[in-house]
Order: C-alpha cells, then structure tokens, then sequence
C-alpha cells in the first residue's frame, strides 16, 4: 500500500473531477482553492417546544409544521448520551419537488451504537432518510412525567461530500482490491503501529470491491481524534441503520453520508460508527476511517467494539407488525454482508461459521462488566447489546449470511469418482468405488459416507476405495488445512446395488403387420423387465444382437420361417447386474391353397408377386376361406389395392371384425390382420368375402402362424 507522509502538516485527499488533490492545512502555509473543495453537508438543529395539550402527565414537545433549508434525513437528539427517552418521536416532512407532506412516520429512540469510551454529546434516534426535503413538523410525546432535556430535531444535508466517479447504473461504482482505495486512504490515515496491522491468514476470502470514503463523500476535516486500532477482529456484528427503506441505490452514498454527518455532529462522535455499510443492491462502503484492511475500532456495539468490526445494512428490517416500514432484506444485501464478514474475518484467521469469546467491557451494558460471552463470530447487534437490532427480518438470515460466508473463505475441494457407472450426474456399483483427488500441502484428507468418516488416507496418498453397503450413499472428500478449517467436495450420489433385473415373464413373439417374404415374416418381440435401481439396458443375444434402452419393451424384427428359433434377452442394471431370459418359436407360412374354401375364388394372374406362386381372389359375396392350425399366433397375407374390398374375419367361429384390403398402392404380401394367443392351441381363422359395392374383389395369399 502506497504511504505519503508531510511532518508538521495534516493531509487530506479530495477526489475532484477524477483526480486526487493532496490538501495541506493547519499551518502548512497552502492555500485551498475554494474551486476544489466539495460542497459540504450541513446540519440544521431546531429546538422543540411544548405543544398544546402538554400536561405534567403526559409531557408532549414537537415543533409546528416549519419551511426548512434542503435536507435529506431527520432525527431527533437530546442532552447526555446513553440517555434513554421514554415515549415517542413522530415526524413528517414536506418533498422539496412536490411540496406535498408525507404521512406521519415513527422514528425510534437508539443509544444501542455508541462508542464504548467517549460516548459524544448527546444522544438522539435513528436518523431517517426522507429524501430531498424542505418542511419538517415534529411530536415526542413521554410515557411518564419527564422528557430529556435539550430536545432538538436535527436535519441533515448530506451535500455533495467528494462523490466524483462513484455514479452509474444502480449504485456507486465500488474500488476493487488495488485500486483507489489503497491511494485515497493511506493519503489521509496515519499509519498504524506493527501491532496494529493484520495478518492474513493462510486461507483468505477475495476481497470484495469496496466504495471508499474519498468516493461517498467523507469529510475527514470533521475527525479530530486520532484513530484507534484494535489487536484483532474476532467477530463481526451486523446491524440495520434503522434509516427506512425508501432511497434508491443512486442515493445510497448520501444516505452513507448523512449517517456520518449525524454521527458526528449530531451525536458529537468522532466519525461514523460503523466500519463497513451495505446497500440494497449489495454494494459495500468503507464507514470508519482507519483502513478497511485494518482492526479499526468502532462505536456499534456498546460493551463489545473491541476486536470487532460493525456491519450496517441501509434500511429498516423490522417485522411488519413491528414496524409497519419494515421489509425483509434484499439476497444482494445479504450476499454483500457475507461478503465483507468473510473478507474481514479472514485477515485474521477467523471462521465465519464459528464461535469465539469476547469480554464485556462496559459497566452498563448488556453483560456485566469483564464477562466472557460466547459469540457466533457473525452476530447480530442484539446479541450484544439489548436492542432490536438488527431487526426481525435481517437477523433471522444470519444463518444464511454464515453459510455463505464459509463457502468464500474455504478453497473448493474436487474429488473425483471411478469404478461406478454416471448415469444423470448419478452413480451405480455393485459394491466399490474409488474416490480420487490432487493432494495440497499441509492438508489431510477424509474419505465421508452418509456424513460419516469412511476412510482416513495417509498423508499423501490420492486416492481411496470404498466397499458400500447395498443402499443409496452420498460420498465426498474433506480436507483438512493447516490453518485449521475444513471444507468438503461436493457429494456424490452412489447407489450401490447387487439385486439382479427380473423378467416378469418370458419373452412374447407376435405377429405385426408388413410384408412377407419367403424368407422373412415380420414379427415383434415384446418383453417387460425391472430393477430395483435402474435398468440401464437390454441385449438381444439371438437371432441377432441388438441393445436398446432399458425403457424399451419392443423389437420390430423379422423371423425365418421353418425351423423354431431361439428369441433370448440380457437384462442389465446401471450397477452391471444382469438377467437373461429366452424363449423358442417357430413361424410357418400357410398358403392360400390349403385353405378350405366355399363360393367362387379364381387364381390371380401374376403369381410371380404371390407366396407359393400364385394368389386366389373372389368377388362373390359370401365366399369363404378358412385354416385350421395349431399355435399361438396367426396373421392374413392378403393384397392390398385402391380396387380390393372387405372380408369379414371369423376366429373360431365368432365374428372378430371387418377387414377392409383397400389401400392407395398395390401392395403384394401383406399381413394385413393379426391375433395372438397367451398359449399355444388348435384355432380356425375363416373370411367371408363382404361384396363391398365397387370394389366387391378380394386377393388372399395364405397366413402366417407363429406356435
């Protein structure tokens, strides 16, 4: 980080017009050119009076509505910090575009971020952002007798400060690691002792881009007191500024500002008390000055700003029925609180998603004086100080800011899987796998099942197998850093299955519609096969090899007619269990001239398209033609064409339905009707020619029969 030091002279940066401006004062003999410096921000106080209706009961003071200068944000303060005020504090503001007032709208009493030495001058509420304002009207009404003495409202300008590139899009552009940062800040910030600088640990969180001071607007002319540094940050506590939720993330710098204007000369504190803020579109600003890389102590916290850094979201995030202004935090806020917790956390080695002890350090506070109280080292304001903060709705996300914080500071881990089969991004064995990594230096490894220890590697070793029991397991690798974290890959899903595919049956062989050939009768195979697992696939083995799909059922093949073939079938899981099953039939091919027939049937003149050489057609209605055969299957074999008619099919003796040979091509050959049996047996198939008008002519060429 670059240092610039001038003895006898204080020094401080202003970002103007994209340039830094090194300002010498206090004695230095420099002139400051007025053309330089930014507009500063303002405070405005107006005491407050008794109002009609104030009794010794029920004391109410309040100003009337009042044409004010431009102001931004609005609280009410009072004599003697820490000093609570027992009642309620209701403003309205008139817009200084519309001139309309608002509502009125609570604001609440808060002495809960104070500094633990000096407390400053007075104490007072949240400020509330109300946007460009020039009318205010004010009623603080006391529970009992008394009210604080010194009430006042204070309206804040916040200005222009030194915001001069932070503009554009939805927020401020944030200065990334090595950018303005580091010049802007050490330009105006002593530099701290060596026991006052941070190590970084050996496994640190990218460091988040950061709005700097220089860039919201700071005037650091305001700090008077030297900055204070901690030994350590042990905890991070989050906070909301408690401000309301209406700004825009463009006025999110000047709603930072008017925080620290109110700090500071509204409440007499040093600077702004919290170390980091974050918006609602997740953009993170450096708060007290100090070094954002550095233990800069705070006043957020009261009893615990030792060894801690304070973290406020804009907004209010109080339940609804609370607060009726209250909202639930954006996912950009808290993704941007994780960030920065865990950024901070680990230049010091800290866990995000653990615990650590810290001493209570205030008399008056929630804890006695020098209690060790054990903090989750991400904590909300109320955990160490009885308050509200950081409201219902911010604070029931810890957990997941926690969460994500760990994931930055841990290095990802990467195992790899073998010996099972991936199938969907999930894996299949009959019982062992091998998980396998890269080894890192002074890191050990853990082979987990179902969450649990497996395996504990030798240092150095890269692999390890693992005999799993029949079930479904999630494996993962953990590591364990010298530094004394963990982190764990991403699990696998590992089934490991030693239960073979059922057949719930034997194959069935059907007959299907198609052409028939001497040597070829179109046929389907059919089949219904399950796993415990997954089916991963089945193999036809003979008459010939096939693979499909382990969610097919079918196979459209062909069958030589003649000697019975053998149709057999392997099952295979994902995991390589496997199945077989098998079955034997045979095909046979029945002419048409073995048919008993009745009526006139005539031979078809081009036998050559014909099974056996020649066809028989009849155009007599009622003429017949029947088989009689032993099996389980049976299929006419007819010609089809635009000029053939219908034939109605008897199967033993019962009318099955009609059949109509029309088609718009002449077709020879053709199975054209089918019927299957569970079981082999002795049938008749009969047609009976229908005499369909126009076209009352039907071809036959015999059937086919499957037993």
């Amino acid at each position: 980080m670059v240092r610039r030091t001038l003895v006898g002279a204080s020094v401080a940066a202003v970002l103007v017009a994209g340039t830094v401006t090194y300002v010498v004062t206090a004695g230095s003999g420099a002139a400051t050119s007025a053309k330089s410096r930014p507009a500063p921000g303002q405070v405005y106080r107006y005491g407050l009076r008794d109002m009609p209706g104030s009794t010794a009961a029920k004391k109410v003071v309040g100003l009337p509505a009042a044409s004010t200068k431009p102001f931004s944000m609005v609280g009410v303060t009072w004599e003697k910090p820490r000093t609570g005020l027992d009642g309620t504090v209701r403003v309205r503001t008139r817009d200084k575009a519309s001139g309309k007032w608002s509502g009125w709208r609570a604001v609440q009493p808060d002495t809960d971020d104070t500094p633990d030495g000096k407390a400053g001058e007075r104490s007072g509420t949240s400020g509330l952002w109300v946007g460009p304002s020039n009318g205010v009207e004010v009623r603080v009404a006391g529970h009992g007798r008394k009210l604080p003495a010194g009430l006042r409202v204070d309206l804040v300008d916040p200005g222009t400060g030194t915001t001069s590139s932070v503009g554009g899009g939805s927020g401020p552009r944030a200065a990334g690691a090595g950018g303005g940062d580091a010049k802007l800040v050490a330009a105006t910030e002593p530099v701290p002792s060596p026991s006052a600088r941070v190590q970084a640990s050996a496994v640190t969180a990218p460091k988040p881009p950061i709005v700097t001071r220089a860039q919201w607007g700071a005037d650091d002319s305001l700090i008077k007191d030297p900055i204070q540094y901690d030994s350590s940050v042990k905890a991070v506590f989050v906070h909301h500024s408690d401000t309301g939720n209406s700004y825009t993330c463009a006025e999110a710098p000047s709603v930072v500002r008017s925080i620290f204007l109110y700090h500071v000369k509204s409440l007499g504190w040093n600077d702004i008390g919290y170390n980091f803020l974050v918006d609602k579109c997740g953009t993170i600003y450096a708060g007290r000055s100090g070094g954002v890389e550095r233990p800069v102590h705070g006043a957020h916290t009261y009893g615990f700003n030792t060894d801690t850094t304070g973290v406020a979201v804009l907004g209010t995030y109080t339940a609804k029925d609370q607060t009726p202004s209250g909202v639930a935090p954006t996912q950009a806020a808290l993704t941007g609180v994780a960030k920065i917790a865990a950024w901070k956390l680990s230049l010091t080695g800290v866990d995000p998603a653990g615990k650590t002890t810290l001493t209570s350090n205030v008399t008056d506070g929630k804890y006695p004086y020098g209690q060790k109280v054990s903090f989750y080292t991400i904590s909300g304001h109320r955990d160490g100080f009885a308050t509200a903060c950081p409201g219902d709705q911010l604070y029931s996300k810890l957990g997941a800011i926690r969460t994500a914080a760990k994931k930055l500071v841990t290095p990802s881990v990467t195992a790899t899987l073998s010996g099972a089969a991936n199938v969907s991004g999930r894996y299949y064995t009959q019982s062992t796998v091998t998980v396998g990594w890269e080894p890192a230096a002074s890191t050990t490894y853990q082979v987990l099942v179902d969450g649990a220890v497996a395996a504990t590697p030798a240092a150095g070793a890269k692999s390890a197998a693992l005999a799993l029991k029949p079930g479904t397991h999630k494996v993962a690798l953990r590591a364990a850093y010298g530094s004394g974290g963990t982190a764990d890959s991403p699990d696998y899903t590992v089934v490991a299955d030693v239960t073979k595919p059922v057949f719930a049956a034997p194959p069935a062989l059907s007959l299907r519609a198609g052409t028939v050939a001497p040597t070829s009768v179109p046929v389907t195979l059919g089949w219904k096969a399950t796993d415990n697992a997954l089916l991963n696939s089945v193999k036809a083995t003979s008459p010939a090899a096939k693979t499909f799909a382990g969610t097919a059922t079918t196979w459209a093949a062909t069958a030589t007619p003649g000697a019975a073939q053998s149709w057999a079938l392997t099952a295979a899981d994902a995991a390589g269990n496997t199945a077989a099953s098998a079955v034997s039939r045979s095909v046979a091919l029945v002419p048409e001239g073995r048919s008993t027939r009745t009526g006139v049937w005539k031979q078809a003149a081009k036998t050559e398209d014909y099974l056996g050489g020649y066809g028989l057609y009849s155009s007599a209605k009622g003429a017949s033609a029947s088989w009689t055969f032993t099996g389980r299957a049976a299929g006419l074999v007819v010609k089809r064409a635009a000029n053939t008619g219908a034939v109605t099919v008897y199967v033993d003796g019962k009318a099955a339905g009609t059949l109509d040979t029309r088609a718009s091509k002449t077709a020879y050959r053709q199975i054209a009707w089918t019927r299957s049996w569970s079981a082999a047996g002795a049938h008749t198939i009969k047609i009976v020619v229908a005499g369909t008008s126009g076209r009352p002519a039907v071809g036959i060429d015999g059937i086919a029969t499957i037993s």
